[in-house]
């Protein structure tokens, strides 16, 4: 077997997948060929059984620890289906409505439209806000947090569009959930997590970042130096907004977010018809959308939502931040799980999974 790790750091495969599992090491294998650069975990479930678990390459090439099923990586944006999970929780408790505005959150917002943007329309990235975020503020931009991010908002007095209208890719939207829960619960958002999501799902190693939070079997990001082409550190204090949780501050390994899908699956923290909700297109994507288009890809609530006619549907999310590249997807119907952790950012993650998916069966 060409995996390369450890091979006992990954679960042992059965003959009967021999043919799948050799395409898949062979697939990775010329994605990531060398043991001492960065890599990825990558896991692959279908009918809650594990099919193929492959690790390539090093979490840290400073201390040159592998990557196993165990390396936490950052998931970026993947992040913002947690987000949007607990609101839908809070919703079903009845805590709040999804109709609720962000005025009623937010009394300190200042202009009208606030109003007119809802809980939904946050999820959809649809609210119409725009991202004002000052990058001039060196500082700023690397060590912000998510309610230093948001300050923005407070004296905004324009949108870009009217809300529930237009699709557009909004983090600090999803960063309002850092506070919402609190003011909601009377809990911080990082207990309230733990509690209902995290723990429920029995994800014991995932946890948000923090600077000086130390986060076990981390992987670092790394990207590489266009001029000298070695792999460079590129997360925290070297990346722009990497310390924000609610849009993309969770550490996770793929065999904790495995433990996530089955979860989500069997409406262990959400009700079905919450769930099915938020894997139900809630606006499609355009071809000159800055982030997320796909073809027939629109956005639930948290994540996007592939529709191609003859094929099942795919429900997945991307994560981008340093050089974390994470790709984390599903089909419901046939009880398929594809997770693509990497910590290098220069990896074709779509198409890496479109082959997974036509290997499976449900995709032409």
């Amino acid at each position: 077997m060409a995996l390369m790790l450890s091979l006992g750091a990954c679960q042992e495969k059965k003959t009967s997948e021999k043919s799948f599992e050799e395409k898949m090491d062979s697939l990775f294998l010329s994605q990531y060929p060398s043991a001492d650069e960065p890599g990825a975990a990558v896991l692959v479930a279908r009918g809650g059984k594990v099919v193929y678990e492959g690790c390539f390459g090093l979490a840290d090439l400073e201390t040159k620890a592998p990557i196993t099923p165990e390396t936490n990586f950052c998931i970026a944006s993947v992040s913002k289906q947690f987000s949007a999970v607990a609101l839908m929780q809070l919703a079903e408790q009845g805590l709040l409505s999804l109709d609720d505005n962000l005025k009623k959150f937010f009394p300190e917002y200042k202009a009208d439209f606030y109003n007119r943007i809802t809980l939904r329309h946050i999820m959809s990235h649809t609210s119409g806000l725009p991202d004002t975020r000052t990058s001039a503020d060196r500082n700023f931009a690397l060590y912000s947090t998510d309610v230093e991010s948001c300050e923005f908002f407070k004296d905004l007095d324009h949108l870009n569009s009217e809300p529930g209208t237009q699709y557009e890719y909004m983090n600090p939207t999803f960063q309002l959930t850092y506070q919402i829960v609190p003011r909601v619960t009377g809990t911080d958002f990082d207990s309230y997590m733990k509690a209902h999501i995290f723990d429920v799902a029995g994800m014991d190693s995932t946890t948000y970042f923090e600077a000086d939070k130390h986060i076990p079997n981390m992987a670092h990001g790394y990207s590489r130096n266009s001029d000298t082409q070695a792999f460079e550190e590129n997360d925290y204090g070297e990346t722009n907004f990497f310390a924000s949780k609610a849009d993309g501050g969770l550490y996770t390994s793929v065999r904790d977010f495995l433990k996530w899908e089955e979860v989500l699956r069997d409406e262990k923290v959400l009700t079905a018809a919450s769930r099915d909700m938020a894997y139900t297109q809630q606006v499609m994507i355009p071809e000159n959308a800055e982030y997320g288009y796909n073809e027939g890809t629109g956005y639930g609530y948290g994540f996007f939502v592939q529709q191609i006619e003859g094929e099942p549907k795919i429900v997945y999310h991307l994560g981008d931040n340093g050089g974390f590249l994470i790709y984390a997807g599903k089909v419901p119907s046939e009880d398929i799980v594809v997770l693509i952790f990497a910590n290098r950012d220069d990896t074709d993650r779509i198409a890496l999974a479109n082959q997974i998916y036509r290997w499976q069966g449900v995709k032409k």
